[in-house]
């Protein structure tokens, strides 16, 4: 992500209500990612194992975040980065800009 411009601004974020994997920011907009990692292809995509239960529990870690820093005011999106590891062979990463969208007023704080 770093290679793509983007700044790292917390690793494996933690609280009460669990943990948010990476927090970047991209720009001026401030990027909350999940990654998820599959030993094998054949198995169901990393991506489609974040289902609604996970984003609002992201969603929640989200504004809990928002709500402890100076970070409030920042427009904010959700990232999915997918991991593929096969027999030794090099991963396959995918980057889902804007996996998906809280449900409207009930999303971390927008500018």
């Amino acid at each position: 992500m770093r290679r793509r411009g983007f700044q790292i601004v917390a690793r494996n974020f933690r609280c009460a209500a669990g943990e948010i994997d990476l927090i970047a920011m991209d720009g001026d907009t401030l990027v909350f990612v999940e990654v998820r990692s599959r030993s094998s292809a054949s198995q169901a995509t990393p991506e489609s194992t974040i289902g609604p239960a996970k984003q609002r529990q992201l969603v929640r870690l989200a504004q809990i975040f928002q709500e402890q820093t100076a970070c409030h005011k920042l427009p904010c999106r959700f990232d999915v980065v997918s991991v593929v590891r096969e027999n030794g062979k090099e991963a396959q990463i995918e980057h889902f800009v804007d996996a998906f969208q809280p449900v409207a007023g009930r999303g971390p704080h927008q500018a």
